[in-house]
């Protein structure tokens, strides 16, 4: 399997891979993801180059969001300062479930975040999916907090809140990775606050 970076064609794929992984998490009973993802926002996503995907022959197998910008409001000033690259919507293909794809992805991120000099893997995962932060532990993240408040409207409730990190290391991770180097958006440092 490959790893490359998204491209604006496959924009469509993305949305219905999030709606694919939003149904089976409906079946859990999860209401994570329940919202329609802005096709706008994912897409500035792919221009930016933040966004991977796993293709296994022709099937795009998963995804994986990887940043050097924080969601607004999660971390302290203090966390912020320390060199960090930070995660999101990552998703497997139920095509794909079983193989530790998700795990693999996980390490591709360590391995990516150590090589640009940041210190830190972070995350935020959704608040009310016990599940799904379990298999954070297990992938070797620490809980560091749970942000309830502050959401996006209005400053209601905050839907994906549950914060945790692991080092940044390299990793074996068994992906061939295509994307054009180590940088992730832009250049991490602990100095990009100042």
């Amino acid at each position: 399997m490959k790893i490359t970076a998204a491209q604006s064609s496959d924009l469509s794929k993305l949305l219905a891979f999030r709606e694919e992984a939003a149904a089976w998490l409906r079946e859990l009973g999860s209401d994570q993801w329940s919202r329609p993802y802005p096709a706008d926002r994912l897409l500035a996503t792919i221009e930016a180059g933040t966004v991977f995907m796993v293709r296994d022959g022709p099937a795009t197998a998963a995804t994986i969001t990887l940043t050097a910008d924080a969601e607004q409001g999660l971390w302290t000033a203090q966390e912020l300062s320390e060199p960090s690259l930070f995660i999101n919507k990552l998703t497997v293909a139920r095509t794909h479930a079983g193989q530790d794809l998700g795990g693999r992805l996980l390490d591709w991120a360590g391995d990516r975040a150590y090589r640009v000099g940041a210190e830190w893997l972070r995350l935020d995962a959704w608040t009310t999916n016990e599940a799904l932060q379990r298999y954070y532990i297990r992938q070797g993240f620490e809980h560091v907090r749970t942000v309830r408040e502050g959401g996006a409207v209005n400053g209601g409730p905050r839907v994906s809140g549950w914060l945790a990190q692991r080092p940044a290391r390299p990793s074996s991770h068994g992906l061939v990775d295509e994307t054009a180097g180590p940088s992730v958006g832009r250049a991490v440092t602990a100095k990009d606050d100042q």
